[in-house]
C-alpha cells in the first residue's frame, strides 16, 4: 500500500468519489458485460477495448464505439443490452464495496471533511447499488452525468460537484480510476487523485495527476 504525489501537498477541504471501478467493485462488470453485450450483436470486442469505455458520456462512448467498430455499430442498442446483462448479474449476484472505503469516510468524517459522488451513473441506479451497503447516505451530495450538460471527460460534473459542496475545485481530491475521469477533473481544476482499477495508467493520464494511491485507506495520508 502506497502513495505517489506528483504535486506540491495542497490543503484538502472536501473530497469527490466516482463510483464504479473507486467505491464499488463493478469496472470489471462493465467491462465483463460490454465484451458480451458486443459478442452477442457480432461484435468481437476485446478487454483491451471494453476498458476504452469506462467512464465516458454517451457522446463520447458512441464516437469511441464507432472508433472500434464502424459507423454501422449501434452503440444504443449495444449499450443497453450491456446494461441488461448487468443488471441481471447484480440482481442475483449482488456488488461490493471496494476495499478502504469505510476507513476512508469515517477519516473524512473525523475531519469534519465534506464529501460528493460524482458519477456518470444515473441516481437511481446509484441509490440502488449503495443503499444496501449503507454507502448512499454517507455522502453530502450526489451530482450524475444526468445532471450537467456534458458528462466526463468534460469537466462540468467535477465543477458541480465542488460547487455543490460550496468549495472551489483546487481544494478538492478527486478520486478516479479510468483516464476520462482523470481527464474531467483536472479538466476542472480538482486533485485528480487516480487509484488503478483494471489496468495501469499510461503516460498522459500520469501527466495530469495530483496523486496516485494504491487503495482508498491510502487517500488518507493527503488528508492533513
Amino acid at each position: 500500500m502506497a502513495i505517489t504525489l506528483y504535486k506540491e501537498k495542497a490543503p484538502v477541504r472536501g473530497v469527490l468519489f466516482d463510483v464504479d471501478g473507486v467505491i464499488l467493485d463493478t469496472e470489471r462488470l462493465y467491462s465483463r458485460f460490454w465484451m458480451e453485450a458486443c459478442h452477442f450483436f457480432g461484435f468481437p470486442m476485446t478487454k483491451e477495448q471494453s476498458l476504452q469505455m469506462r467512464s465516458l458520456n454517451k457522446t463520447a462512448g458512441q464516437e469511441k464505439f464507432h472508433e472500434l467498430f464502424g459507423p454501422k455499430a449501434d452503440y444504443t442498442t449495444i449499450r443497453l443490452k450491456r446494461i441488461e446483462l448487468m443488471d441481471a448479474f447484480i440482481a442475483k449476484e449482488g456488488v461490493a464495496a471496494k476495499e478502504g472505503i469505510f476507513a476512508l469516510l469515517d477519516a473524512l468524517d473525523q475531519r469534519g471533511i465534506p464529501c460528493a459522488i460524482t458519477s456518470s451513473s444515473p441516481r437511481q441506479r446509484l441509490a440502488c447499488y449503495l443503499t444496501p451497503l449503507n454507502l448512499y447516505h454517507r455522502f453530502q451530495k450526489v451530482v450524475t452525468g444526468y445532471d450537467v450538460p456534458k458528462g466526463k471527460p468534460e469537466p462540468d460534473i467535477y465543477l458541480r460537484g465542488a460547487a455543490e459542496l460550496g468549495l472551489p475545485p483546487g481544494v478538492c481530491l478527486a478520486l478516479e480510476d479510468s483516464p476520462a475521469g482523470i481527464l474531467s477533473a483536472y479538466r476542472a481544476g480538482c486533485l485528480p487523485v487516480l487509484i488503478p482499477d483494471q489496468d495501469c495508467p499510461g503516460a498522459d493520464t500520469l501527466s495530469l495527476l495530483y496523486a496516485k494511491a494504491d487503495a482508498l485507506a491510502d487517500v488518507i495520508a493527503l488528508l492533513d
